[in-house]
Parts: structure tokens; sequence; C-alpha cells
């Protein structure tokens, strides 16, 4: 569900280098607050500038806002017991109303139907873990992004391995999903590991598990909802990272909304932006990620 692209860096046109360079501040924003958060406790990702004041658009913000997600992407979306929904996104949607004070419904649709539901008006706004690619934005709008899905490296709890830096792993077994972009970055960055490549995330977890490599580099979203699991047997531990390079890890998650829908677009980065500011957006964070994805 979460994809990964890769991006030609050359030539970039006067709009691209404004955005690349938004993706750059906002990484620099979220490092500083990693490098407190390491000394104080967990990471807490942030992607807003402290410093913006957020200011909501002129238009008034409507009277219903009808949300769209899926419903088998546990923590972030999910069907309970009782057949309501939850999970991280729902959860932020309804915190997003709550914020703009207006009513909000949120209802469950198939991956494929997102996007035509929004282009013929069905709904609103899809949060629902949707890479902002440049074949998205092709058909959708973003708000800013509210998560990003950086690579890291796991290693197991017992093994004490050195923070995986590259003169650190040098000749050592890195386990990687074959042809995947996580492997195009260890090749380019991590040149002089052993590189070893498998067919999926429960393989390459296997081998981790089994001893067959001594660290494992993957998507950390995927990775943390393993760590925070029972399938993981308390076995492993994140090293290192995040690593956040947009050309390899993509340009993060946002809330779509149908194309030229500006008014919208705007009011929800506003909301996102005052959750984040007053801890909302943490408390629902560590509350679905005990052991975050940073």
């Amino acid at each position: 569900m979460l994809q990964i692209h890769t991006r030609n860096p050359k030539r970039l046109t006067c709009r691209k280098w404004l955005r690349h360079c938004k993706a750059l501040l906002l990484t620099s924003l979220f490092l500083a607050g990693i490098g407190q958060s390491f000394a104080q406790g967990p990471a807490l990702p942030g992607f807003w500038d402290p410093q913006h004041r957020s200011e909501r658009t002129q238009a008034a913000a409507p009277r219903l806002i009808r949300f769209i997600t899926e419903d088998d992407y546990p923590p972030f979306n999910f069907l309970q017991a009782d057949g309501s929904l939850s999970g991280f996104n729902v959860e932020l949607a309804r915190a997003i109303c709550d914020e703009l004070k207006t009513a909000c419904t949120i209802q469950a649709r198939r991956w494929d139907r997102l996007s035509p539901s929004l282009a013929n008006g069905e709904s609103d706004a899809a949060i629902a873990s949707i890479l902002a690619t440049p074949q998205a934005r092709a058909s959708l709008d973003f708000t800013a992004p509210y998560y990003l899905t950086p690579g890291r490296f796991v290693t197991k709890r017992a093994a004490n391995l050195p923070e995986p830096l590259p003169e650190n792993l040098k000749s050592r077994r890195v386990g990687v999903i074959a042809d995947s972009t996580h492997e195009a970055f260890l090749r380019a960055r991590f040149a002089s590991v052993d590189l070893r490549t498998y067919p999926d995330i429960p393989a390459l977890q296997a081998a981790l598990k089994g001893g067959e490599i001594a660290y494992l580099f993957a998507d950390g979203v995927t990775l943390a909802i393993w760590l925070n699991g029972t399938d993981s047997a308390d076995c492993c531990v994140f090293s290192g990272g995040p690593y956040l390079e947009e050309a390899y890890f993509g340009e993060g998650i946002g809330i779509a909304v149908r194309k030229g829908n500006d008014d919208l677009r705007r009011l929800l980065d506003h909301a996102l932006q005052r959750l984040w500011q007053r801890g909302i957006y943490t408390d629902l964070y560590l509350r679905f990620f005990p052991i975050g994805f940073f």
C-alpha cells in the first residue's frame, strides 16, 4: 500500500525548486526535533514549522466534511469488534473536525474507489495513507505531509551492534527486499556492506531472527508495525536513522482532496498544524505507535 518512488533530480523548474526547498526545511525541522527527543525519550515527529503562524483560509469551514479511508490497514485504519472504524488516520480525521468545529463522516472504501469517490463528489477528503507521488498529484491535490515513510535499520535486541554508519557496516551482512528502493539506497550509500536480498518482508524478518543477517533495512512504518506486534516476540529494535531522502523514500503521506479544492486543502493544513501545536497529533501518534517509526 505504501509506495516508494524515485525521482530524477536534474534541472528543477522554479515550482519544483520551491517544493524541494520546502521538503528540505521540513526535514531539517523534523531532524532537529529528533535530536531533542532522543535525549528526552521517544522520537516524536513533527512536520510543521513551529515559527509559522498558520492562518485559516477566508472560506468558512463546511458544515460537513465527508472523509473516506480503508478498513484493513491497522493501526492506521481498521474495524473494531463492534464494526466501527478506528486507527491513526480515523482518529486524526475526527480531531481535524473537532479543531474546525464542523461535523464529519468517515466511511470505508476499497483502495481502488478512493480517487474516483473524490473525483465524482461522493466524498471530500481521503485520509488513507496515500503517498503524494507525481502520479497521484496528476488527479488529486494533497495537504502537506502528516507523516513520512522513512527507511530504517533493525537489529536483534541482544546483538548490541554498532550504529549502522557506512564505516561500521563494512562487510557486515545486511538484508533488504530485492529490487526495492531500499536496496537502491543501500547500494548507493552503503556500498561496502555484504548485501543479502530477500523476496519480501516476512523472509527478511525471519532472516534477521534466524541470524542469517546482522541488520535489515526496510520501510520504517512496516517495521514499526512489526515491532509493536506479537509476531516480533520483542526480538529486535530500531538502530540508527531515520533516513528521509525524498528520491528514495517519497514525499510523504498527505490527505487527498479533489483537484482544485484549495479551500478545503488549506483548512485541513491549518487544522493539522494546530493539532500538532496543541499536542493532539503527538498523543495520537504515541497511542497507535508506542514504538514509533522515527
